[in-house]
């Protein structure tokens, strides 16, 4: 005995796979994240930023509004392309609007050798450090 499901019950379906696989990839990358990068409240992040390579992860426009003092923009969509131009030896820092696309990059930095990779803990929007905003 064969069950029919209706439109709408195949809709469901196809919806609830779709969001478990939304939620499953977000929680591997989240984990992922984690486990290659360690998260930094701003304290930490200003304690070693004179030391490291501070990366916006961001795109151009969002960082030639504001970002943080001396930070360099690779935009995600170009991070594959650009993060050769790290150094390996010194430790990178990553930030943006909150904390996912930074731990894409840190996953990329890690598979590509990076050992120290820092992820600044609720991104640009909470910093309370030094920023330099656009001239108007």
């Amino acid at each position: 005995m064969l069950l029919k499901i209706s439109v709408l019950g195949w809709i469901n379906i196809v919806l609830i796979i779709f969001l478990a696989y939304i939620g499953g990839s977000t929680l591997y990358t989240y984990f992922r994240g984690r486990s290659v990068a360690k998260l930094m409240t701003n304290d930490e992040f200003k304690a070693g930023m004179r030391k490291a390579q501070i990366i916006d992860v961001r795109e151009k426009n969002s960082f030639d509004a504001s970002h943080i003092l001396g930070a360099r923009n690779i935009p995600y969509g170009q991070f594959k392309f650009y993060m050769q131009s790290l150094s390996k030896d010194l430790p990178v820092y990553l930030y943006d609007d909150g904390k996912a696309l930074s731990t894409r990059a840190a996953v990329q930095l890690h598979k590509a050798g990076y050992k120290q990779i820092g992820i600044l803990k609720g991104g640009f929007t909470n910093w309370d450090g030094k920023k330099k905003k656009a001239k108007l």
